[in-house]
């Protein structure tokens, strides 16, 4: 089954093959029971409608059964072909049109599922604009597909910005936290990045697309999001499974009722009351309506069989920054050099990191604004990956960068450098002088203890490791800090896949982590959780994004697979256990081909109600969140 899911005017859900046998389906057994009981209508006019319904209806969904078989694909929904064709050899018309119901019913269920859980896909295709507006000579209103590398849009008023792409005119501020997960609005000048999606303040601003729209972060983020809903998770795959000893018990006890008793009626019976929905329906419906929960919390499940897997990890690997960290370092020290002040400098660095999106930026705007400093406008700003920022501010050419850049680039420069003490720190240079060193401290979260304290008794987490790129000192400190005894440091992206791979090798690992650094081991672990929405890499390699960076929603999100997980099952194997009571009865002649086939409706319609409860949390969806004061168990204001 592959589910389609269509921005505004395509309503894929209504043009889907499913949803008009199901219809047809309705109508057909509908009419009957109209000619039956309200009119004096007989003969062949009276089962016309039933005949239409197993003709039409029934016909594609056992080409499709037939095809599948051939394929080597021995479903449990193989029982409802041979019901379908059983009751259209045998003349029970009505039993195989509510089955012909049944089937495409549930399947018409499980794409509606699909689309409401995917609303958020929805509002992000809704805030896209379908037409970006060329400057220049040739100015004009043209297709978003249209738009080129280095072509030049104007990005008016409260406008979502069609493409990513750099500034080269005008000034002000574009809320990006759609994108981000960060709640404020990012200051835009000449040089500024600025990502497809965000909205744009109360300026124009002309910019250069840096990719087209197919390529823009938001573009990735509603593939993730369709991604999410089309993959097939591990435990559907386990519906099959049991399909595949279910599938012949049912067929052995009807071929014993039939030959016992030498009743076709019986087999028929037993065929369509064992057509199992629980499995078809209920587990699919399970996993949806979490998904849909997750997202209602303000995570993203990119691969549904995270959610599967994530109940079974028993141990946990945390990177350090943006996970047991806010990710929001703040400025502890300002150290100057010969000539320059301190305010002074403050107030031309936080004038460039207004602009940037480096973790250490808020820090240096934050301590500027603290110390009431008003901060200036760059003119001009260029931020190269990997070689600082550098702008003018008053006519004066500044640059924040590291020390090892310095010393590649200037050795007396960095002899004027005081020794590296604790903690991040960044490098100012003001007309290529040392003008101050900046130092940092990341907080650990105020959570982080009791969540790591948490882990095991409340979800069987039996060991947990901080693997992180930063230096002994700074990891040793978190890890006391929260607790968490094992610990590697100075960590590569390499040497943090070969950690990853070897303790997914003794037992099943999830892997929590926010940089592109994180996203080879995000995809070796059995379940990767990235932080944020800061990367598109980390994001592509993770299998569930949280996107308010909590440690209060990776506690949600593993409450949500454990809960899903139990839902499921219990759905499943609950409604196949139903069903084999029926069966039972259908043997022994005390249920009719049309009893069965009701009998098997009321099965069907518990086991999807039950498992529909994933979609909404229960008062102690986890206890974690009430011992912090942060309200977890309830979803976040859409």
């Amino acid at each position: 089954m592959t589910t389609t899911i269509s921005g505004p005017g395509q309503p894929a859900f209504w043009t889907r093959k499913e949803i008009l046998i199901a219809g047809l389906a309705l109508v057909g057994i509908t009419a009957h029971l109209v000619l039956r009981f309200a009119t004096n209508v007989t003969g062949p006019a009276r089962i016309a409608p039933l005949l239409a319904t197993l003709v039409i209806g029934g016909a594609p969904l056992v080409f499709d059964l037939l095809r599948d078989l051939i394929r080597g694909k021995f479903g449990s929904d193989l029982l409802a072909g041979i019901s379908i064709i059983t009751a259209l050899v045998l003349g029970e018309y009505l039993a195989g049109a509510i089955v012909v119901l049944m089937l495409s019913g549930g399947t018409a269920l499980e794409s509606y599922a699909v689309r409401s859980a995917s609303s958020v896909l929805e509002a992000l295709a809704r805030r896209m604009p379908t037409v970006a507006h060329r400057s220049g000579d040739l100015q004009a209103d043209i297709p978003l597909e249209e738009v080129a590398i280095g072509d030049m849009l104007i990005v008016l008023p409260h406008e979502a910005c069609p493409v990513d792409g750099t500034v080269v005119e005008g000034h002000g501020v574009m809320d990006e936290s759609y994108l981000t997960g960060e709640p404020y609005l990012m200051s835009k000048t000449p040089g500024s990045a600025v990502l497809s999606g965000a909205i744009n303040g109360e300026n124009a601003l002309t910019i250069r697309a840096d990719r087209v729209a197919g390529d823009s972060r938001y573009a990735r983020i509603m593939q993730v999001m369709q991604q999410s809903s089309q993959q097939r998770p591990q435990i559907r795959r386990l519906g099959d499974q049991l399909g595949a000893w279910y599938t012949p018990l049912a067929v052995a006890i009807g071929l014993i009722a039939y030959a016992v008793s030498g009743s076709p009626e019986r087999f028929l019976a037993v065929m369509v009351v064992a057509t199992p929905c629980p499995l078809l329906i209920g587990i699919p419906v399970a996993i949806i309506g979490s998904i849909s929960l997750a997202a209602r919390c303000g995570i993203i499940v990119r691969d549904p069989a995270a959610l599967e897997r994530l109940d079974t990890c028993t141990t946990a690997i945390f990177d350090k920054t943006g996970t047991l960290t806010y990710g929001h370092p703040r400025l502890i020290e300002v150290v100057t050099g010969a000539g320059f002040q301190r305010d002074d400098v403050l107030t031309m660095a936080a004038g460039l990191e207004r602009y940037s999106r480096h973790p250490l930026a808020a820090a240096v705007v934050d301590a500027a604004q603290e110390a009431g400093l008003s901060i200036p406008n760059a003119t001009q700003i260029s931020e190269p990956p990997g070689a600082g920022l550098t702008g003018v501010i008053a006519g004066r050419r500044v640059q924040l960068t590291s020390r090892k850049l310095v010393s590649a680039r200037s050795e007396a420069i960095a002899a004027t450098i005081p020794p590296q003490g604790g903690g991040m720190e960044c490098v100012v240079l003001i007309e290529d002088r040392f003008a101050a060193l900046l130092r940092f401290r990341d907080e650990p979260r105020r959570e982080g203890k009791q969540f790591i304290r948490h882990l095991g008794p409340r979800h069987g987490i039996r060991k947990i490791m901080l693997v992180s790129g930063d230096r002994e000192s700074e990891v040793a400190w978190i890890a006391e800090r929260v607790g968490i005894p094992e610990v590697a440091f100075s960590q590569s992206p390499e040497q943090k896949l070969a950690i990853t791979r070897h303790e997914t090798t003794l037992a099943p690992t999830v892997f929590v982590g926010d940089g592109i650094n994180d996203a080879p081991a995000l995809l070796a672990a059995t379940v990767g959780v990235a932080f944020g929405q800061n990367s598109d890499v980390t994001s592509e390699a993770a299998g569930a994004i949280i996107l308010d960076s909590s440690l209060e929603r990776f506690d949600e999100l593993l409450a949500i697979s454990e809960r899903m997980r139990k839902i499921a099952l219990q759905s499943a194997v609950g409604g196949m256990a139903a069903s084999v009571g029926g069966m039972v009865l259908a043997a022994t002649g005390l249920l009719s081909p049309v009893a069965g086939a009701v009998t098997q409706e009321v099965i069907d319609v518990i086991a999807v109600l039950n498992a529909l409860r994933t979609a909404f949390p229960p008062g102690d969806l986890v206890d974690f969140g009430k011992s912090a004061g942060a309200g977890v168990g309830r979803p976040r204001a859409e």
